[in-house]
């Protein structure tokens, strides 16, 4: 405890923010592009730009059920587990017949081959890429990589905890929390760096405090458990039958049936849901005696993270299960709070709102952490002017931040670059894509060791600026269709990704020309001030970028 109330929270606010800011950022920055993962999924599966986009019709549901079905019972194998056919979406308009095969030894789940139909119904393109698309963001910033999901989800949880203290106790220190709103100084050194982080922080409040709690509360049963071993002391398996009785399938009985006419199902399905839109119809088990169907209707516009179902017996038709109408207020609160942690509800300009507020959650991280390597380098500039070298502490804040700031964004265009220059039929494209993030990650971490200057941020910032830039000149080359051809025929998915790329590209080039301009203006001191620069220039040939960004008066006289 500090000698007041105030110092003692802004001490918490300071450590329950640092102690875990670079994994918050990777965080946030996977979690911000999760927003579109469907999208950058589309896009990275450039044999579909063409030709296999398309609407749901309802008038065509049964015969692309039929089709469906014939098509996998033609080309699946026998042992099989499951069926799938998905029907298009507005996030993912292609229609696609899937089938599961058993899992190999040591993996969870099986293979899915999946292929996509035509949308004139001439045929089905089955050699497309593999590639974990948006997918991958989606899985990294709640199970990292490189690790098991369960490790890396109590490290997330434990990085949300944190900053779920940061962010309560940043509300309280905040004496002027309207006004920082609007309070930004330029080129005032830590003190700018202050009103980045106050701006980032104040303008998507309600975000960061949604985003947060709602990430606890996704896996709460998994930080949580004794709630559920209370009430369920001898079987866990109890708890998840009531909580989920479709999930509850009964095993193959290697007792061959025949199996049902999907199409013939639609009647009973349109009984129970009329026109509404069908997402997908999966097959569990097929020409098996156990067999069962289960229909999954879309319910993408509705603010709802539960699926709606309907599960029939795949031999003799009959309705098993229908999701109930009503529920009760726990699982309405918790399937609430799971949409808006998830945003699938989300219209194009909300997901848009909340990939930008994803962003400034990304900026009020990293402005955090520069604060600290600017307060960090004043405590120990006397000792530095005299010839000492920087604390080993103070090098590995910089290189952190280095690393992750500048390596994150890179990590992310290197892995679309990878997708579309690996080979096609190269074996574990999918894994090398996802190596390819963490190795220009980790490039960033050796560059930082060898400097970390004005000049190196710079000179990152146009690297990485001209890669996204250079996006939708890839895709020109790599994909049959490119921007123009894309706005032609309204593929809107595509012609954003470009656009958001060169959005992206643009600013970060912006950034490097601000550094650029400001090298420029210090290689140019006064007559007054040129021999004190020479001096220091001797004893400090590289200084740091976060020391270069620092005021002459402290940072705690910027809190002030």
């Amino acid at each position: 405890m500090k000698e007041t109330f105030f110092r003692t929270l802004s001490w918490l606010h300071t450590w329950a923010g640092l102690l875990v800011c670079w994994i918050l950022l990777l965080i946030f920055f996977a979690g911000s592009l999760s927003y579109f993962r469907h999208e950058m999924s589309l896009w990275a599966e450039p044999e579909l730009h063409r030709g296999a986009f398309q609407d749901y019709q309802v008038d065509q549901v049964a015969n692309q059920l039929e089709k469906g079905q014939s098509y996998i019972e033609t080309h699946s194998a026998p042992t099989t587990q499951r069926w799938l056919i998905n029907f298009p979406t507005d996030r993912s308009p292609m229609l696609s017949f899937a089938w599961q095969l058993p899992p190999e030894k040591g993996q969870r789940r099986g293979k899915i081959e999946q292929h996509t139909a035509l949308a004139d119904g001439s045929g089905v393109i089955t050699n497309v890429r593999d590639s974990r698309g948006g997918d991958f963001f989606y899985r990294l910033h709640f199970d990292l990589h490189y690790m098991s999901a369960i490790t890396a989800r109590y490290i997330v949880g434990v990085c949300t905890m944190f900053m779920l203290i940061a962010l309560i106790s940043g509300i309280v220190i905040h004496k002027r929390i309207f006004k920082d709103l609007f309070s930004f100084r330029q080129n005032k050194g830590a003190r700018s760096w202050l009103d980045a982080h106050n701006v980032s922080s104040v303008i998507a409040l309600p975000y960061h405090l949604m985003i947060t709690y709602t990430g606890l509360i996704t896996l709460m049963l998994m930080y949580i458990p004794w709630t559920v071993s209370t009430a369920y002391p001898e079987d866990n398996q109890a708890f998840l039958k009531e909580l989920n009785p479709a999930r509850q399938t009964e095993k193959a009985s290697g007792i061959q049936a025949e199996q049902v006419c999907l199409s013939q199902l639609l009647p009973q399905v349109q009984a129970e849901w009329g026109d509404a839109p069908i997402k997908q119809v999966i097959v569990s088990y097929p020409k098996d005696q156990n067999s069962q169907v289960t229909f999954y209707q879309n319910t993408g516009k509705e603010v709802t993270d539960e699926s709606s179902i309907l599960v029939f017996n795949g031999v003799t038709g009959e309705l098993k299960y229908a999701s109930p109408h009503e529920v009760s207020g726990t699982v309405a609160t918790y399937d609430t709070m799971m949409s808006l942690h998830t945003a699938r509800f989300a219209a194009p300009l909300l997901r848009i709102l909340f990939f930008f507020c994803g962003l400034l959650g990304c900026a009020m991280v990293a402005s955090g952490t520069l604060m600290w390597a600017i307060r960090l380098r004043q405590k120990q500039q006397k000792a530095i002017d005299k010839g000492e070298k920087a604390s080993r502490g103070l090098r590995l804040v910089e290189g952190l931040n280095f690393m992750f700031i500048l390596g994150l964004p890179l990590g992310a265009v290197a892995f679309f670059y990878a997708n579309r220059l690996l080979p096609v039929d190269f074996a574990t494209r999918s894994a090398w894509e996802v190596h390819c993030f963490f190795i220009a990650l980790t490039a960033m971490g050796v560059w930082a060791f060898f400097g970390r200057s004005r000049r190196h941020w710079q000179l990152a910032l146009m690297i990485i600026g001209a890669l996204y830039c250079a996006l939708p000149i890839l895709n020109a080359f790599t994909s049959p269709s490119h921007f123009i051809d894309n706005i032609r025929s309204q593929q809107w998915t595509l012609v954003g990704f470009d656009i958001v790329a060169l959005l992206l590209g643009s600013a970060m080039l912006f950034a490097s020309t601000r550094l650029s301009a400001v090298i420029k203006t210090l290689q140019k001191p006064s007559r007054k001030n040129t021999a004190t620069a020479e001096k220091v220039r001797r004893k400090q040939p590289d200084p740091s970028y976060a020391n270069e960004l620092a005021s002459s008066s402290p940072l705690e006289e910027a809190k002030s």
